[in-house]
C-alpha cells in the first residue's frame, strides 16, 4: 500500500497540506505554532513549505514529504517491535 496515494485520497489530491490540517490530523496534542516551532528547530524532519516569503504567508506540508514522514516513523515502529518480542 501506498501512502501517498492514502494521503491523496484523504486531502483530495492537493499537493501541498496546510500546516493546521497536518497538526490537526498527525500531530494531534501540539498546537500548529507549536509544530511549526518544532519543524524549525529540526526536532521534526518534516520540510515545511512557505508559499511566500513573509512571516505571515501560508505554510504546509508536501504531500510526499507527509507520506516519507509517516513511512519512517513506521519503519522506526516495526524495528523497534521486531527488538521487543525477540
Amino acid at each position: 500500500m501506498n501512502t501517498t496515494f492514502i494521503l491523496m485520497a484523504q486531502y483530495g489530491a492537493q499537493a501541498v497540506v496546510p500546516i493546521d490540517t497536518v497538526c490537526r490530523d498527525y500531530f494531534a496534542p501540539l498546537t500548529t505554532p507549536n509544530l511549526v516551532r518544532k519543524i524549525s528547530a529540526g526536532e521534526i524532519a518534516l520540510p515545511l513549505v512557505r508559499m511566500e516569503s513573509s512571516q505571515k504567508g501560508a505554510k504546509g506540508v508536501h504531500i510526499e514529504d507527509l507520506a516519507k514522514y509517516i513511512d519512517a516513523r513506521r519503519a522506526e515502529a516495526i524495528k523497534e517491535c521486531a527488538q521487543l518480542c525477540n
